[in-house]
């Protein structure tokens, strides 16, 4: 079956957010990325770009959360190091300029009439992915407080290494928090 006009819409609202933020991205890209004609705006998104925006958010959490929730139940170490596998093509990439879509929702300009509406759909985002990392980590044998800290950890670092990867330009700043990561997950839970 051939994805719809809407899902092509959606897809494409994702890589116009990661490359150009909330305020760069237009309806005119996402219209001729995707192949949808003018119409198909309002058609599919009759709140304009806030509720694509919010899709596109929406989309791109349940995307990353799906491949979060393939992660291995085990022991701490093997969770963080198959999540920086998972994560490290991601980070390359913001070397050449693309981002996180969500970073760019929560990051949408304050004065941005739907502001509130992106930042929540931001946070629950992150949010989704903090949780199935506690859930990962609480089957590995960590308490629940101390497993929500280590989920939080690996965002943080996943969302400053999009940061550091695009400013930069390069992955070194990822490859010294990923090192610093580990050790402090093999000194704290040894195998």
């Amino acid at each position: 079956m051939s994805e719809s006009t809407r899902d092509r819409m959606i897809d494409a609202a994702v890589d116009a957010l990661r490359r150009d933020g909330v305020a760069g991205m237009s309806f005119t890209d996402v219209l001729t990325a995707s192949g949808a004609a003018r119409g198909a705006i309002y058609h599919h998104f009759p709140g304009g770009k806030s509720e694509l925006v919010v899709e596109a958010v929406s989309r791109n959490a349940g995307d990353v959360q799906d491949r979060l929730a393939e992660l291995p139940h085990g022991p701490p170490r093997l969770v963080v190091d198959e999540f920086v596998n998972l994560i490290r093509p991601v980070v390359e990439e913001s070397t050449a300029g693309s981002g996180c879509a969500i970073a760019a929702a929560a990051m949408s300009a304050s004065d941005q009439r739907d502001h509130a509406r992106l930042q929540h759909s931001a946070a629950a985002a992150i949010t989704s992915w903090i949780d199935v990392l506690t859930e990962r980590f609480h089957a590995g044998g960590i308490d629940e407080p101390e497993a929500v800290e280590l989920a939080s950890l690996l965002v943080t670092t996943l969302e400053g290494a999009h940061v550091l990867a695009r400013a930069q330009g390069r992955i070194d700043p990822f490859d010294r928090a990923t090192r610093a990561l580990t050790d402090l997950v093999a000194n704290r839970y040894p195998d």
